[in-house]
């Protein structure tokens, strides 16, 4: 007996009811593809952001204890301009790494010769800027123009000059090519002041620090801290971003075994942003996808649970003919598994259609803890789509396999007189 074709005649007995169930099925999928697409999106811009925009790198290497006690004591845990060479030198030779860049982080006061606020700047080489930063933008991020102003380029020319945030050049009325005071703590503890330039206006893209953040180079920041060649930090850059963890686990050996004792860490857990929404769109999209299941199973089970029931009759007459009660419940199963199959195609053309009228559209909107515009766009995330799938077609199938159960125990005679 041809099963795949008994299951498709029967689907087509009441299409009504086989088209509403199918449609159900087909907007859940497209529902929770589309979703996933976006959070997949999300977690890519922000991953981008966090290792390009945000200068992260893939992993930070420091003085074991730098971030605990550093701010504290600062001299027993930078590391010497020896410190950095050697290490640079051990990292140099692996294949997976990109670039091994220096960085000093410092806070003090800045002035424009009438007013004082505090500042927070990060100093990195311009060279090692710009490598960070190759990445940070999508080509459909480039045609668009949003994101030009996140982009941030120091003068190798002008190591005096400095990337002042668009807040706190607002706040002292600072523009390009002005003179400013920076007053900061050098390393001993002892005070110092340097005059800097305004070599240009960013945008943090972090409405927190727009109002105090500063980007100046290696050079600048070692003067001011009077420590020529140190650095609080390595942010190393890979060439891969899947061999993180790897990585890490590697260099931390590596490292010990030359002595220097170093901890490592990677950019997911100096980036708390990043975690905090990760772990939230993924309890969204459990709380969605388990509504949507819901309703998928209601209806499936709804449906078959008719039909089923419509065609005791006929179950007792393929009985009555020698087909066995695993055949009933294989004929019912087969029948659901293909109309949730049928609905995860269409759900899945339609995911599609309305993902690129979406992406052509170039809608944007501004998120939370962020002064920019960002694209509204939604990726085809393929792992949860295939998980969705999978996910529909069990359910349904075991939701048609509970009535068909029931059905196929029932006596021949009693089925062949139900009415």
């Amino acid at each position: 007996m041809n099963t795949f074709k008994l299951a498709l005649r029967g689907l087509s007995r009441n299409r009504r009811r086989s088209a509403v169930t199918l449609l159900a099925i087909a907007l859940g999928f497209a529902a929770i593809s589309l979703f996933a697409g976006y959070t997949h999106n999300v977690y890519s811009g922000l991953e981008r952001g966090s290792i390009h925009g945000g200068l992260l790198g893939h992993l930070t290497l420091s003085r074991r204890g730098m971030s605990r006690e550093g701010k504290l004591d600062p001299e027993r845990y930078m590391l010497t301009a020896p410190d950095v060479a050697k290490i640079s030198a051990l990292l140099k030779d692996e294949p997976q790494i990109r670039l091994v860049a220096p960085r000093l982080a410092m806070s003090g006061l800045v002035s424009n010769g009438r007013a004082s606020t505090i500042f927070i700047a990060e100093g990195v080489s311009p060279e090692a800027m710009q490598v960070l930063q190759e990445n940070l933008l999508t080509p459909e991020q480039e045609q668009s123009g949003l994101y030009e102003v996140l982009k941030k380029k120091l003068d190798p020319a002008h190591p005096e000059s400095m990337l002042v945030s668009q807040g706190l050049a607002a706040m002292l009325h600072l523009g390009k090519g002005d003179t400013t005071a920076l007053l900061t703590n050098t390393l001993t503890g002892q005070a110092n002041a340097m005059d800097a330039t305004v070599g240009a206006l960013i945008n943090t893209g972090n409405a927190n620090l727009n109002d105090k953040f500063a980007f100046m180079s290696l050079e600048l920041a070692q003067s001011l801290y009077d420590m020529p060649g140190g650095a609080d930090r390595l942010t190393v850059l890979l060439r891969d971003v899947s061999q993180t963890d790897a990585m890490r686990a590697h260099l931390t050996d590596k490292l010990k075994a030359a002595g220097f004792d170093v901890e490592i860490k990677t950019w997911q857990e100096l980036s708390d942003f990043y975690t905090q929404v990760h772990n939230l769109f993924d309890m969204i999209f459990g709380f969605i996808f388990s509504i949507v299941l819901t309703v998928v199973v209601m209806s499936v089970a709804n449906s078959m649970g008719m039909t089923v029931v419509e065609r005791t009759r006929e179950i007792g007459t393929l009985r009555a003919i020698g087909l066995k009660q695993r055949g009933i419940i294989r004929l019912f199963t087969v029948e659901s598994l293909l109309l949730s199959l049928i609905g995860c195609a269409a759900g899945l053309l339609l995911a599609l259609a309305v993902r690129y009228g979406v992406n052509a559209a170039q809608f944007s909107y501004v998120p939370p803890n962020s002064d920019s515009p960002v694209l509204l766009l939604v990726d085809l995330d393929t792992h949860r789509i295939a998980l969705t799938c999978l996910m529909m077609l069990t359910v349904g199938t075991i939701a048609a396999w509970l009535p068909a159960r029931r059905a196929a125990k029932q006596k021949i005679i009693d089925a062949l007189g139900h009415v």
